[in-house]
């Protein structure tokens, strides 16, 4: 280990300073520092000899990074007590039933304007792609999505795919 203090500790300041460039706090950047060299001495026996001590952990530090950024979009953004109120939110009914009504239409429609309306709506597939998955030429693609979409707009008009009742 005292190999591996001789070798990183020359390196603490550059990693500092891309820790505050990315991060913009100098606890954060700190705390960014502390578990980038608590990773590359934990994994110190996996690194290469013959490979760049600094690019290894320039790529710990951007992946501990990386990592904090995906957990912390996962918990959502942090609050103090003191500056926490009730979180307010709109209803939700109204969206609920226009999904039920859409979901509804889909299930009126034929299985293969329904499929291709999925794959190329929701899945994001091109026409060739959807006439690949579909085995149909790409003429018959554009023709299947083109009833299907002007009957899935015909039946949530005209309501036939309501099944609950809207009351206001």
């Amino acid at each position: 280990m005292a190999d591996a203090e001789a070798l990183l500790e020359p390196l603490i300041p550059a990693l500092r300073r891309y820790a505050y460039a990315l991060v913009r706090d100098h606890d954060a950047a700190d705390d960014l520092v502390q578990d980038t060299l608590e990773r590359a001495l934990s994994r110190w026996t996996l690194r290469r000899r013959d490979g760049d001590l600094r690019a290894w952990l320039f790529t710990i530090q951007r992946n501990v990074y990386i990592s904090s950024l995906r957990q912390d979009r996962r918990r959502g953004p942090h609050v103090e007590l003191d500056e926490s109120t009730t979180p307010s939110t709109s209803a939700l009914q109204e969206s609920g039933i226009e999904a039920q009504d859409i979901l509804a239409a889909l299930d009126q429609l034929p299985e293969e304007q329904k499929s291709l309306l999925l794959l190329v709506g929701v899945e994001d597939f091109s026409y060739d792609e959807a006439a690949k998955i579909m085995g149909v030429p790409a003429g018959t693609v554009m023709s299947r999505l083109s009833r299907g979409r002007q009957r899935l707009r015909a039946l949530l008009e005209t309501g036939r795919a309501t099944l609950l009742r809207r009351v206001k």
